[in-house]
């Protein structure tokens, strides 16, 4: 209890540093930020997920005194519960006979929805705080985007902004894409993270969980009712409930999409080119980023259609067993 207390006070405060560096506001920050629930996540893999915890509440301590106190309380919604929850999904298991090692470990299909889902709800909260001042929040932001239009006239003076770039508009714009890419940004950590703790408590040989086949990970039955009921709901239903779905639907397109990678390992293996097919892939989506969608609407259909089980049919046919007279 004493090494989990310790290694959690240690996860903490490498968070609040990781935190802190965000407000330099450089690029490296920036980077950084992103990987502030690395260290609670190394420590809950590595040691035990009540780890997690006591790491969230010493780095909320930490920015509180060093920042901000409302800064401790956001921290512990964003990133001391997921980090708690994914932690503990991850470590945990079933003793199942005729199974390697004895025990059936929480699927990995699963922790990617769970990342999934923990950026929509963070961002369904966020709606929900929003929805119920909607005015004075408008308010702040047309103040802000307004500071931010003065300043780019102060350093360009000769350049005349375009009407589109109306506060008002600005703001309208603000509202509309911030909630979903919201979702998506948190979903993409979340899954980083989890990914990145996971090799490295690996490499220093405490991660009880074996190694997975990435490339065979299946979601839960659950995932396609969820993702087909946002896409029902954006479309159909008003107001804040709408905007739910919009949320659901964006998180859920990225787990789609890492699924429709996991598609893309699974069919290349065993092509000579793989190397090269894979390589563009990763490259089209870091530089591009909409072959993302592409890659979602993959995953959909290896869900609806099994791709990955035709393809190892093909590779693989079964053996001709001709009916012996």
């Amino acid at each position: 209890m004493v090494q989990v207390f310790l290694i959690g006070l240690s996860a903490g405060a490498a968070a609040a540093l990781l935190s802190v560096s965000v407000f330099t506001f450089s690029p490296l920050a920036m980077v950084l930020g992103c990987l502030v629930p690395l260290p609670i996540l190394i420590a809950a893999l590595g040691w035990s997920h009540w780890t997690a915890p006591i790491a969230a509440i010493v780095a909320a301590a930490i920015l509180a005194a060093q920042i901000h106190p409302a800064l401790s309380g956001s921290f512990l919604i964003t990133v001391g519960l997921p980090g708690w929850r994914l932690g503990y999904l991850a470590l945990l298991a079933r003793p199942v006979e005729g199974v390697p090692g004895g025990l059936e470990w929480y699927p990995v299909g699963h922790l990617v929805v769970w990342c999934a889902l923990l950026g929509a709800l963070l961002m369904m909260l966020v709606l929900a705080l929003i929805h119920i001042d909607q005015a004075e929040t408008r308010e702040k932001l047309r103040k802000l985007v307004e500071s931010a239009l003065e300043m780019a006239e102060r350093m360009a003076p000769n350049t005349k902004m375009p009407p589109s770039m109306e506060p008002g508009r600005v703001v309208d714009v603000m509202l509309a894409i911030f909630p979903p890419l919201g979702a998506v940004f948190i979903a993409a950590s979340n899954t980083l993270n989890l990914w990145l703790a996971s090799r490295i408590v690996r490499i220093s040989g405490r991660l009880k969980r074996p190694p997975a086949d990435l490339s065979a990970m299946r979601f839960p039955i659950y995932a396609p009712a969820l993702i087909g009921g946002a896409v029902a709901a954006s479309f159909f239903l008003p107001g804040l409930i709408g905007d739910f779905g919009v949320v659901l639907t964006a998180s859920m397109l990225l787990a789609y999409a890492i699924l429709g990678l996991a598609v893309m390992h699974a069919i290349t293996r065993g092509m000579n080119s793989r190397p090269f097919a894979l390589g563009g892939l990763y490259a089209a989506v870091i530089v591009f980023q909409w072959p993302m969608l592409l890659l979602s609407m993959l995953g959909l259909a290896d869900t609806a259609f099994d791709l990955r089980g035709r393809a190892a049919r093909r590779k693989n046919p079964p053996p001709n067993n001709p009916t012996q007279i």
